[in-house]
């Protein structure tokens, strides 16, 4: 059975500008944000997109991120059929080995890309920190019609000689291709992920591997040859969060954007575009500037932007800015909103605790009373639930509860 679209990942960087920190692991190895690996955004695009089959080339320091892969099972990609496959440089009966370009790498593997027999492969690279529905993507090359299509970001003018730049028509296809140039004729800077059909990948790389001076590369070489024969190539607007890493300036401004994930458009805490990781399936807890916090175990995923004294919170508990909880224990993925009071009680998973409800106190007295929230239940804004109360069904807005 035809797989429809095979993605293929370019892992096997040796990431010379990220210095010690690829000493003894590949650049996609490089941990990021706490609870990942560069390489968990790409392979979880891939699963978050429906893309079930992808074919990772290492090369420069695999054994890391060999390990890291395993059998794909953290990013669901553990299939009898595709799934995840690392793909080494070997020797073949030719005498060829190591990738010698990044069109070479692709052309060493024709035979895996082969055994599906896709339509479309799409190219990605390993280094790259972003979150991108290829999707999307893949709609767009089929509605152009395209035979090569490939994302790109518009840069600031100033900076657009740092990169490889598309030219294109008001209809989005490609007219010229500029390679980090002096004079940039266009803004549009090429993300290095590329759609294509696969048989025309399988033409243009097979005739790119019979000349004796190419560098075997897509930007220098398989781009220019499409443009040469007038193939029908495509640029599609990629709006979403985009960053190569391949500096440690670069990789240090992406980590510092986790921090502020609603200016900056990285958000781990996302639901529905989730990053799976082999470390755990959530992020790090993230405490927010305008947080207090004192006492306290908090655990992975939690978002903590109010005031938090001597309690638990487990996995994935939000506390909204102005919320206070103190002596409580709040069980996994808890919400409780701005000015909500929550102390002396135990929150069970999945609880709302509306804007301004109050939940628990100390009673007075010698006697120790714990309130009780059950799980799944939604405290309506500006609720009181007393000390000793057991709360087994929705409280309404306004609604007190002893």
């Amino acid at each position: 059975m035809a797989k429809e679209i095979v993605a293929m990942l370019l892992a096997g960087g040796q990431g010379s500008r990220l210095y010690g920190l690829t000493k003894k692991l590949a650049k996609p190895a490089v941990p990021f944000g706490g609870k990942y690996r560069i390489i968990d955004f790409p392979l979880s695009n891939c699963v978050n997109s429906g893309i079930d089959t992808v074919g990772v080339l290492t090369q420069y320091q695999p054994l890391v991120l060999n390990e890291y892969i395993g059998n794909g099972q953290p990013w669901d990609l553990d299939r009898l059929y595709g799934g995840v496959h690392v793909l080494p440089p070997y020797q073949q009966a030719s005498g060829s080995d190591w990738y010698k370009g990044t069109a070479n790498a692709i052309y060493q593997n024709l035979s895996f890309i082969e055994r599906y027999d896709p339509e479309y492969v799409i190219i990605l690279s390993g280094d790259q920190i972003c979150k991108q529905d290829y999707s999307d993507f893949l709609s767009f090359h089929k509605e152009k019609n395209a035979e090569f299509s490939v994302a790109v970001m518009e840069v600031p003018w100033e900076e657009a000689p740092r990169f490889g730049l598309m030219v294109a028509d008001e209809n989005d296809k490609i007219t010229e291709f500029q390679e980090k140039p002096k004079n940039p004729k266009s803004n549009l800077a090429s993300m290095g992920i590329y759609i294509f059909n696969w048989d025309i990948l399988k033409k243009y790389l097979s005739e790119d591997e019979l000349d004796p001076n190419s560098e075997n590369d897509f930007g220098n070489n398989i781009i220019p040859n499409l443009l040469r024969d007038n193939r029908e190539m495509y640029a599609y607007h990629f709006n979403g969060y985009w960053k190569d890493v391949g500096t440690i300036s670069s990789l240090w401004e992406a980590n510092m954007e986790v921090l502020d994930p609603e200016n900056s458009g990285i958000n781990l805490f996302d639901d529905d575009w989730r990053i799976y990781s082999r470390n755990s399936g959530m992020p790090g807890h993230h405490v927010s500037p305008e947080a207090f916090v004192e006492d306290c175990m908090i655990t992975d995923g939690c978002l903590v932007k109010g005031t938090v004294k001597h309690s638990i919170l487990f996995p994935g508990v939000t506390v909204e800015a102005g919320a206070r909880v103190e002596d409580a224990v709040v069980m996994g993925g808890s919400y409780i909103k701005a000015g909500a009071v929550v102390s002396h009680c135990i929150i069970a998973e999945n609880v709302q605790i509306g804007a301004g409800a109050q939940v628990g106190a100390m009673p007075e007295g010698s006697e120790k009373g714990v309130a009780t929230v059950s799980a799944g239940i939604k405290v309506g804004a500006g609720a009181i639930i007393g000390p000793n109360a057991m709360i087994e069904s929705d409280v309404k807005d306004g609604e007190k509860v002893d």
